[in-house]
């Protein structure tokens, strides 16, 4: 119910009565617990927050020195979590350092900490000043409660007394006077007493009859402070500050209330103007705090979203340089976007950034992991490959030609079966073991003839070859297994024939591998159409089945990382059929070929993963 000014009594008054001006509709608890938020930025708060336990128990030692007035609840609470995101962390520290050393997770113990022990003692001592304080303030309260219920009641008691009254004006000032000097009283009954206050003040003066110059003195100096506490309000409603606003407009509304009462032509009037002010900073007050709380919120949202992100991002498959570096971009990308986005509510932003920090440790410990085991095993495939070297050179000088040729061929297979080596080393160690072999197959060269005839004859049975290649070429069949199989049996029947002519070498090879070429050509193309065709058809199934197609992605992107990993490794390791090791022509043409073939692989995988992103 709205509470109207005390001068709007009929009778002559001489005293100040106000009326408590309701100022919103929240309490005025609500609002003094609302307006004493902290309004520091989060970028504050970390710049200036203590870094380490013992300045956490310093700031402790000094909030346990001060009077239980001056300690907050925000204050004791911060520190509390200051101090044990500090000491988490050393937690997770030890619990990770125990499971290192072989320990298991369960059987963890964390140390003892004489400084969590002593944080604690000191903060229970804090609060218990805090609810000293408290308590003290609630008994002065209630003791303050009596004491101005007892004057209400001796207002009454002399409103009653209608032939006296006049002689009891003195006295009602006196009363009048002490209630003011009283102080506060609990807010469940401040409302009620001081409507029973205004009632007994107001019934008193209804009885009473003073001197109209007097009454009018009064009403003149309360009308002329009430129009200053105006004035003022007037100047709160253009700061820019509404917390600071809102704060000076309670000690107006203070004042207000220890003014008397006005003319009664002017008291609605006068009322109206204060009250559409007030209403006016209580609503700015109100919705700065709402829009806070949905800034606070979409902060929440977005830093969820994040975090979301983050954790649903799967490295454990990672198995190459390229993929963890792609991966890290997201997670820059990810840290670069938080850093826009503003503080959430204090009940969760905290654990918010504990949730992004551990995602991102999560992923940067396990990339470290990764680039250490991989610097290993660079290390672990050089030493393998400079032993090669080392044996190739041994048999540089040899002249026995067939043994030694078979175990350089051997010495060749097994460098192929060795990972990559750092760029740093890899050409260096690679030239290395060329030059030995190809030394040596030069000196062979040089040491080793063949008969023409036999030359002539291989010449014959390659040509032979070549025709039943051209024959499937020209009729492939229609069982592509039988045709591949019929390929490479020729293949290798080609493989197996001797040398031919050196003048007849290119060009019957070029013959060869022209006929090769196309018949793979073909089949490539009809196992590319089918495969597509079947993709197209199993994207049709999925529909817009999003988990499915994030799957099915996910599978071509491992796929996809094999494939060009074997490229890499025949680019790495194609040097070993340089054309200056004059046997190894049709091996390095072959090996020229799959690389051709996974290079068509990944364009084809590259192509769904688009028809894949299209969908989604």
């Amino acid at each position: 119910m709205e509470q109207r000014d005390p001068s709007a009594i009929q009778d002559t008054t001489l005293e100040q009565v106000a009326a408590p001006a309701p100022v919103d509709t929240m309490n005025s608890q609500e609002l003094s617990d609302a307006a004493e938020e902290p309004q520091v930025s989060e970028a504050e708060a970390q710049a200036h927050k203590p870094r380490t336990k013992e300045e956490l128990v310093e700031c402790a030692v000094r909030l346990s020195e001060r009077d239980g007035a001056d300690i907050t609840a925000d204050e004791i609470g911060r520190l509390k979590q200051l101090f044990y995101a500090i000491r988490n962390e050393e937690l997770r520290g030890e619990r990770q350092s125990f499971m290192e050393a072989g320990g298991a997770e369960a059987d963890f113990v964390p140390a003892e900490d004489g400084l969590e022990e002593k944080f604690k003692e000191i903060l229970a001592e804090v609060k218990e000043k805090k609810a000293r304080y408290r308590a003290a303030v609630e008994a002065e309260q209630k003791a303050n409660y009596e004491s101005k219920l007892a004057i209400i009641n001796t207002l009454a008691e002399l409103s009653e007394d209608t032939d006296n009254v006049n002689r009891a004006f003195p006295a009602v000032r006196d009363l009048q006077n002490k209630f003011k000097e009283i102080g506060d009283v609990p807010q469940t009954v401040a409302s009620d007493l001081w409507k029973r206050y205004q009632e007994a003040v107001e019934k008193f003066y209804d009885q009473l009859k003073i001197n109209k110059e007097l009454r009018d003195y009064d009403f003149k100096k309360n009308l002329a402070d009430k129009q200053a506490l105006i004035a003022e309000a007037e100047k709160l409603a253009a700061e820019e500050d509404i917390i600071v606003a809102f704060r000076r407009l309670q000690e107006l509304h203070d004042q207000w209330r220890a003014v008397g009462p006005v003319p009664k032509e002017v008291r609605e009037e006068i009322w109206g103007r204060f009250k559409a002010l007030s209403a006016d900073i209580n609503k700015k007050y109100q919705d700065f705090f709402v829009e806070r709380k949905e800034r606070e919120q979409q902060n929440e949202t977005a830093k969820t979203a994040i975090c979301e992100r983050l954790e649903a991002l799967d490295f454990s498959g990672l198995s190459t340089y390229a993929a963890w570096d792609a991966m890290t971009k997201d997670f820059m990308a990810a840290q670069e976007e938080w850093k826009t986005l503003g503080a959430a509510s204090r009940k969760v932003n905290n654990l918010l950034f504990a949730r992004f920090r551990a995602a991102c440790d999560k992923f940067f410990a396990a990339k470290a992991e990764f680039f250490k085991k991989m610097k290993a095993l660079l290390s672990q495939n050089r030493e393998k490959k400079i032993a090669l070297c080392e044996r190739a050179e041994a048999l540089r000088e040899s002249t026995d030609w067939r043994a030694t040729a078979d175990e350089l061929a051997a010495l060749q297979k097994e460098w192929k079966t060795i990972g990559a080596v750092s760029k740093k080393h890899s050409d260096q160690v690679w030239r290395r073991f060329l030059d030995a072999c190809d030394y040596f197959f030069e000196r062979k060269k040089k040491n080793t003839s063949g008969t023409r005839r036999n030359e002539r004859a291989n010449l014959e049975q390659k040509h032979e070859i070549i025709q039943k290649l051209a024959a499937l070429l020209a009729a492939p069949g229609e069982d592509r297994e039988a045709t591949i199989k019929a390929v490479k049996d020729l293949q290798a029947e080609w493989q197996s024939v001797g040398h031919v002519p050196f003048a007849e070498k290119d060009k019957v090879y070029a013959e060869y591998r022209a006929v090769v070429d196309k018949l793979y050509a073909g089949l490539d193309k009809g196992r590319r159409g089918s495969r597509q065709e079947a993709f197209e058809n199993t994207l049709a199934e999925m529909g817009s089945d999003t988990q499915r197609l994030y799957r099915e992605r996910e599978r071509l992107l491992r796929v996809y990382e094999q494939r060009r990993n074997e490229l890499q490794t025949y680019e790495n390791n194609i040097g070993f059929l340089s054309v200056r090791s004059k046997n190894a022509d049709s091996m390095l043409r072959d090996m020229q070929r799959r690389m051709q073939r996974l290079k068509d692989d990944l364009a084809d995988l590259e192509n769904k993963i688009k028809q894949i992103d299209s969908r989604l």
